[in-house]
């Protein structure tokens, strides 16, 4: 059997709820501290009503931390985007023009509709806003990050729902494995909107109190808004290099099961096809799995689709490993929910603990399978991150500690 190709992550930037960095990322999730609370930046007559995973930065404070001119045309996507992007590339400490074949790729599905459903009217009317008609296309903000980071040998953006982000950071190691790319930077940016806001609430799966992931009585999401990005790095780049990996990507899979245009198969066949080749990739048997970061929305279809994957996977409850849904402290961040929760799964493999799953009491009647409720120290060596979205979109990925 050929042996599997490590692809290095080097380093990593996150801004959401919980953190407008890496750090304090971690120390929110070890102190079990949530960022789920009021509406407070978009306006929306559902304010006072939802709860939403707001980043506690305005759009001229993200303006003012990145120095561009107010002048300028950025959706917040884009500016999140930003935040995160150069941390990772710091982290990493790299430079995307240094004559490496770097790639971005980049994950939204908002793109710049923030801007869109704010200046629509006044776009009619005055030429005040009309420089933000071609921030639209979810396309344009990573043309935006390719220019300010100095990428130019390829960049992309992914768009299938929830799984996006996911789905970039495995097309990015696809590129390296196939010799395509030294080096990429990938991940996934989503702000908040009235467009999802309205649209979820429409679909009836939003809660209006805290999101209870795989309970038994968890009655829809919170929304969230998040950007999150990883260096992934060739063997060969690395050898290069004195930068240390962070951790390795073994392992990735993508399924769809054909089943609802917003519905998972009551079975989970796609989530459990999708777990299935990550584990083939990585060389893997799913006993090897210390931790699972589950996609977990707290929707009532989701989590009893994904549960009963976890259950056709490893074929009894006790065979389960230690899992849990970090949604209750971000929210749902949508296209960034796969990059959010692959820095979660990363720092759970440096911190070796496995982060709580909140406000969940009482499991699922038909599953019997019981998330981790505390914060758990334990020997991890690999962590699967789960993230299905709309269209029958399932995606995981796997990362360890070492690639041996």
């Amino acid at each position: 059997m050929k042996e599997p190709i490590p692809i290095a992550i080097t380093g990593m930037g996150a801004i959401s709820a919980i953190g407008n960095d890496v750090a304090n990322h971690y120390s929110s999730l070890r102190s079990s501290n949530p960022g789920i609370g009021p509406i407070t930046q978009v306006q929306t007559h559902h304010r006072g009503n939802l709860l939403v995973g707001e980043i506690n930065m305005d759009n001229g404070a993200l303006y003012d931390c990145l120095a561009i001119p107010a002048h300028e045309a950025y959706t917040r996507s884009t500016l999140l985007a930003l935040v995160a992007v150069r941390e990772a590339v710091v982290n990493a400490g790299i430079n995307p023009a240094d004559g490496y074949r770097t790639g971005l790729i980049s994950a939204t599905t908002v793109g710049g509709m923030d801007a869109t459903e704010t200046y629509y009217e006044d776009y009619l009317v005055s030429k005040s806003h009309q420089h933000f008609i071609p921030t639209h296309p979810s396309g344009y903000s990573t043309e935006q990050l390719a220019r300010h980071v100095g990428v130019t040998e390829f960049v992309t953006t992914i768009s299938t729902a929830c799984s996006s982000a996911a789905n970039a950071i495995m097309l990015g190691a696809r590129m390296i494995k196939a010799g395509l790319l030294d080096r990429a930077i990938v991940g996934g940016t989503d702000c908040l909107s009235k467009f999802t806001i309205n649209g979820f609430n429409a679909l009836m799966i939003y809660s209006d109190s805290h999101c209870r992931p795989f309970d038994e009585h968890r009655n829809g999401l919170n929304l969230g808004e998040a950007a999150a990005y990883l260096v992934l790095e060739s063997p060969e780049l690395v050898k290069q290099r004195t930068q240390t990996p962070i951790a390795y990507l073994t392992g990735y899979g993508n399924a769809n099961d054909a089943f609802h245009q917003t519905a998972s198969s009551d079975d989970g066949e796609g989530a459990y096809l999708a777990m299935k080749q990550a584990l083939k990739v990585a060389h893997l048997d799913a006993a090897d799995v210390d931790y699972i970061n589950a996609h977990g929305t707290a929707t009532p279809n989701n989590d009893l689709a994904e549960g009963q994957a976890l259950l056709r996977t490893y074929g009894s409850v006790e065979a389960v490993p230690a899992f849990s849904s970090t949604k209750a402290f971000t929210g749902h961040t949508l296209a960034a929910a796969g990059a959010i929760e692959a820095v979660i799964s990363i720092l759970a493999l440096q911190h070796q603990v496995v982060f709580p799953n909140l406000n969940f009491s009482q499991p699922i009647t038909t599953l019997g399978i019981v998330p981790q409720t505390q914060l758990l120290p334990k020997k991890i060596d690999h962590v699967l991150s789960n993230s299905f979205g709309f269209g029958g979109n399932c995606s995981t990925l796997l990362f360890s500690n070492t690639h041996d």
